[in-house]
């Protein structure tokens, strides 16, 4: 007998994406949706899919999704981000490790991303695999306000069949992610007395760019491969420089130089 799959999503006002994320993930046994208020349709939509839907403050994706985990009643949970989409072929690869059984307690699943129009094949977005789909009782998120994971307990496998990622439909949908993925983990960096280094400022950006657009070939997806390149070194410079403020901000609060 085939054991039950549990969908996890968490939003917040994606009424652009959901319904496409649901449909591809509706021959699921249940599908738990965790929402942090949104302003926009995202959950009028998402009752047409499922009724486990829970709504709750956004507290970092982290406890976001640990929580929206824990509601869940099947024994597997995968877990799709609502700009994601479950193929046919991953949907039926899925199946039959839920059939056939596995000694794995979870499984990377690659993630193909689709960027300003063309999917991405180089770089260093390929590729990309997240453990995704693993045992409720042997997985648990860990991690920051951001760059969370699942740590399990026992082997992990690899999927074939990615999942797609549609991740920015614009030039500022990606300086929007930037700017609130760099506030997010310099908080992260600063609570953790860390980022403050002016040389992990200076050197980091630039071994980026060059780590992404030339050591991962990221070139041979053309003009898309150096926006991604210089885009990820603006990430990681933002990052550490707000980092850095936070931490001079804490020490000024607390009386120290």
């Amino acid at each position: 007998m085939r054991e039950a799959l549990s969908v996890v999503i968490i939003t917040k006002n994606e009424e652009d994406e959901i319904e496409e994320c649901l449909r591809s993930v509706s021959w699921a046994d249940e599908i738990v949706l965790v929402d942090s208020h949104s302003t926009d349709r995202t959950v009028e939509i998402a009752r047409r899919f499922t009724d486990r839907i829970h709504e709750r403050a956004f507290s970092g994706f982290t406890e976001q999704k640990q929580w929206a985990t824990d509601r869940a009643r099947g024994p597997w949970i995968l877990n799709v981000d609502a700009d994601e989409r479950v193929t046919n072929a991953l949907r039926e690869e899925i199946r039959a490790i839920l059939e056939k059984g596995t000694s794995s307690v979870g499984f990377h699943i690659p993630r193909l991303t689709w960027y300003l129009g063309r999917f991405v094949r180089h770089g260093t977005w390929v590729p990309d695999r997240k453990l995704r789909l693993f045992r409720k009782d042997r997985g648990r998120w860990t991690g920051g306000s951001v760059h969370e994971s699942v740590v399990i307990d026992g082997s992990a496998g690899t999927l074939r069949n990615p999942i797609l990622h549609y991740s920015f439909r614009t030039l500022a949908d990606h300086f929007r992610t930037i700017d609130r993925f760099t506030r997010l983990a310099a908080e992260d960096l600063a609570a953790r007395g860390e980022g403050g280094s002016l040389l992990r400022l200076l050197v980091h950006p630039p071994a980026t760019f060059v780590k992404s657009l030339f050591l991962r070939l990221g070139f041979l997806d053309g003009w898309r491969g150096f926006l991604i390149a210089a885009l990820s070194a603006r990430h990681s410079y933002l990052k550490y420089a707000r980092a850095r403020d936070a931490l001079r901000a804490r020490r000024t609060r607390g009386g120290g130089r």
